[in-house]
């Protein structure tokens, strides 16, 4: 497993260099985990996830907060300072189990969760796809798949502020049962461990011992240009 710390200048080179690690897999590229941090407020919607129904756009526009969409699936979030962000690019031929969508969680996120634990108390997989402590979530994941990698997008909450969430972001229409239709200050909480720690612990669980030197760069500018950037596809849906 190749290890990539790196966060780019802007949040949709960020999203783009994403994507760009997962087309350059399935053409022969190695698996990635990358680590990177924003530490401004921006909204994030999920590949299917409306606009008008996640986000609203008014307290957005007045607070200069941007709006992007990512590749991945998953619910819209709001990123920040105090949120760590971690992207895996594996092959399917790591494991069987990764075909399929909700195995391929199970299979990511618990040697994630056990990693965590010495230093958090009991984790639990909860919803399809959350990491909580007690009944509150500190990781959602999401995924983009193509014919031979995944690329899983993951948040780690550790000294996040939950005040400006319910400004900027509406309660999502489907929701796991286990929120129990609670506030997003609520429903969310903050791991009690650092943001070094919390590398070390990324990095130890993947065995991602070796640093990937050449990224796409290329690629990175023209999914921004094409795809990041554009209008169309942040207001898709």
């Amino acid at each position: 497993m190749h290890f990539l710390d790196l966060t780019l200048p802007t949040l949709a080179e960020n999203l783009a260099l994403d994507e760009a690690l997962l087309l350059d897999a399935e053409a022969g590229g190695p698996e990635v985990l990358r680590l990177w941090h924003w530490p401004h407020s921006a909204v994030v919607l999920g590949a299917g996830s409306r606009l008008a129904d996640d986000v609203d756009e008014a307290a957005c526009a007045a607070d200069n907060v941007p709006i992007l969409r990512r590749s991945s699936g998953g619910g819209t979030v709001l990123l920040g300072d105090g949120c760590l962000l971690f992207s895996l690019i594996l092959s399917f031929e790591r494991d069987f189990v990764l075909t399929d969508l909700h195995a391929s969680y199970r299979y990511i996120l618990g040697p994630i969760a056990r990693g965590l634990e010495p230093h958090a108390g009991p984790i639990a997989l909860q919803g399809h796809s959350d990491l909580t402590l007690g009944d509150r979530k500190f990781s959602g994941n999401s995924q983009q798949r193509k014919r031979t990698h995944l690329l899983h997008h993951g948040t780690l909450l550790f000294a996040f502020d939950f005040a400006s969430l319910s400004r900027y972001l509406k309660l999502p229409s489907r929701q796991p049962e286990y929120r129990n239709h609670r506030g997003h200050a609520e429903f969310l909480t903050n791991l009690p461990i650092a943001a070094g720690t919390l590398r070390r612990i990324l990095r130890e669980v993947w065995r991602a011992e070796e640093a990937l030197v050449k990224w796409p760069a290329q690629e990175v500018s023209g999914l921004v240009v094409e795809r990041y950037s554009r209008d169309e596809w942040i207001r898709r849906r």
